[in-house]
């Protein structure tokens, strides 16, 4: 299996180029299709406004959304012409509260989806709302790219954090295009449960998985030594001058509403390199 539809949202013709350039990156080394959400949107709250107000905030905000995403489609085009890809460019208008079941039915359909990271300067609360509608409502793999980061022409170096989870797995399975073609793949478990099923040999039928895909990994069982586990991981991401983290997401349900737990926050909050994650 490789990626054949990569989808990517651009909500900022600025802050979110980076992921545009990523996704476009990849979509020409895998031969895959291109679709781009120029997304305009309409941030309406109507329970806070006087009585009689509100058809015409909203009329005047729906229009605002519109011609937001309008221009996007015009700065998009502008700059994939020149690319040697296949590409289509969406635009799109929602509501905050209807963000996500907008964007389930469309990126439900998708290989892989590419985005900026939702924490940082620049960034709204749509931009979490669209990671967790991608991830927890379609569930699709999501490339996630820190601000600034690039992607290599060749991901050589693949760190793949294990922790037994079904979440970890599909994140591995997913990425078996990416890490079929990489040069070294490191597993790295942390803490290893004393008791656990895989405690003689931590991460040993992964490896087995992986190398009947052709894939040579090696085990890294690193010490809890510091206070969170994101510190641990991005500390060997260092050390193993990794080019691509591989970990699954994982969160839970408030308000019948899929939000990232603390583990997955914090290592979109470190990390330096992208981040292929799976629900």
């Amino acid at each position: 299996m490789s990626f054949k539809t990569i989808t990517t949202i651009v909500c900022d013709d600025t802050a979110d180029m980076h992921a545009l350039g990523a996704a476009v990156a990849l979509a020409r080394r895998t031969g895959a299709h291109l679709d781009v959400i120029c997304l305009g949107l309409d941030r309406t709250q109507p329970g806070f406004y006087y009585t009689g107000t509100n058809a015409m905030i909203l009329q005047d905000n729906l229009q605002f959304a519109l011609t937001e995403s309008e221009r996007l489609e015009g700065v998009i085009q502008q700059h994939l012409r020149a690319e040697d890809i296949s590409w289509a460019v969406r635009p799109m208008t929602a509501q905050m509260a209807g963000l996500t079941p907008q964007l389930s039915s469309i990126l439900r359909f998708c290989d892989l989806v590419v985005l900026p990271r939702p924490y940082g300067t620049g960034r709204g609360h749509e931009h979490e709302e669209i990671l967790e509608a991608a991830l927890f409502s379609c569930r699709v793999p999501v490339l996630v790219m820190p601000d600034n980061a690039t992607l290599p022409d060749h991901i050589g170096r693949v760190v793949v954090a294990w922790n037994e989870s079904n979440e970890a797995l599909a994140a591995v399975r997913s990425s078996l295009p990416i890490l079929t073609d990489a040069d070294s793949v490191n597993i790295a478990v942390i803490d290893p449960p004393q008791h656990g099923p895989d405690r003689s040999d931590p991460g040993g039928a992964l490896c087995q998985m992986l190398s009947r895909h052709g894939v040579q990994a090696e085990v890294s069982v690193l010490a809890k030594t510091m206070p969170r586990v994101s510190d641990v991981l991005s500390r060997h991401l260092r050390d193993q001058d990794a080019e691509l983290l591989v970990m699954g997401a994982y969160g839970h349900s408030r308000f019948r509403q899929s939000i990232m737990g603390g583990a997955t926050r914090n290592m979109l909050e470190l990390a330096e390199l992208p981040v292929l994650m799976m629900h």
